[in-house]
């Protein structure tokens, strides 16, 4: 149905290692947002894999989210009350740049073609945030990475844009929230219309398809259904 290339897959392994890598052609890495891996540990799955399947990785919250967000109870060990106060919203902090070094060394490891950044709502279109977003991804040794950001919050499409296409980076975005501001390739998280628990229809489905025509599109199912979602695109694909 769509003419430029999709690649499927979801947000973590829907199912045993083994079957998902056998299955589908891609996944992103949740794991390395919350509490990141070994790196010995990203070296196996990439050995698992397939020479073809690839990888993206959800960057490490200490660079994306303040110390705030509930996210960081799944850290297994505590920030110390210094350290709360410098992380999270692309501070330049030591504490940043050690969450991105060991970020780089996981991708690396995967041979990872993706690194997202997801921002929390609370990261808003402020002065300091904008400049904290610069001074971090013009500083950062990218190499063969291609860097996907997803705002969220109170971003205009024209400032995503703006800094996008300054910055080099994708936009990264739910299409059914909104469609992407700029970028020759797209990057789609679907995390359900509504909530997660969402099962997308035939014609969400279709019409995700049609929105994949523009360019060649990383499709990541990010919903409680997204293995039997992701197979039903499939599907519906080829």
């Amino acid at each position: 149905m769509a003419k430029s290339p999709i690649t499927i897959g979801c947000c973590g392994f829907a199912e045993a290692q083994d079957k998902y890598f056998a299955e589908f052609p891609a996944m992103e890495i949740q794991q390395t947002f919350y509490q990141p891996p070994e790196v010995e540990t990203a070296r196996r799955w990439r050995e698992k894999a397939s020479g073809q399947f690839e990888f993206a990785l959800k960057a490490w919250q200490l660079i994306t989210h303040p110390a705030t967000s509930p996210t960081y109870r799944r850290l297994r060990k505590p920030l110390l009350e210094k350290a709360r106060r410098r992380v999270g919203c692309f501070r330049p902090t030591d504490e940043v740049w050690q969450a991105w070094e060991i970020m780089r060394q996981i991708a690396e490891a995967l041979r990872a073609r993706f690194i997202v950044f997801q921002c929390p709502a609370s990261f808003e279109p402020i002065t300091e945030n904008q400049s904290n977003l610069r001074q971090f991804f013009k500083r950062i040794d990218r190499g063969a990475f291609q860097c996907v950001w997803e705002p969220r919050g109170k971003w205009s499409p024209e400032q995503i844009r703006r800094l996008c296409e300054e910055l080099n980076l994708i936009d990264g975005v739910d299409p059914f929230q909104r469609l992407p501001s700029w970028g020759e390739s797209q990057y789609f998280r679907l995390h359900g219309i509504g909530g997660y628990r969402y099962k997308f229809t035939e014609a969400d489905l279709c019409q995700l398809a049609d929105w994949c025509q523009v360019a060649p599109t990383w499709v990541m199912f990010n919903n409680t259904n997204m293995r039997e979602d992701a197979r039903r695109f499939v599907k519906l694909i080829h």
